[in-house]
């Protein structure tokens, strides 16, 4: 069956760092865009970061930029999420998502809490 896995969430200091990865299986990972979402208390989930099969096109929120680089690996099922530079804002629970290109069907992990707070 189709499995989305975040991991690599936690407790950050501004301006810290946190790397979080997401493991997929039950499908064909290469024929997925991959992104990573985000939800704070009380707000909307919003897009973070996108990235294209291959990988060779990335997409981010305004918020997110030069701080953030999402990239993936094709042989190991795996989009990460770098997050550089965190801010207290940052805090939300982070979900990976998977787009089926072929059929569009979209697939959640469960969530990975980040808290940035000093």
């Amino acid at each position: 069956q189709v499995q989305v896995v975040e991991s690599g969430g936690g407790l950050a200091q501004p301006g810290g760092s946190l790397r979080l990865s997401c493991a997929a299986s039950g499908f064909t990972f290469s024929n997925a865009a991959m992104s990573w979402y985000r939800q704070a208390p009380g707000k909307e989930r919003e897009l973070v970061a996108g990235i294209s099969t291959t990988g060779g096109s990335t997409n981010y929120a305004d918020s997110v930029k030069g701080r953030f680089t999402i990239s993936r690996d094709n042989a190991k099922n795996t989009v990460y999420l770098q997050m550089n530079s965190l801010k207290p804002e940052d805090t939300a629970v982070y979900y990976c998502r998977a787009r089926l290109i072929l059929t569009s069907y979209y697939y959640w992990g469960q969530g990975t809490q980040v808290t940035v707070s000093s």
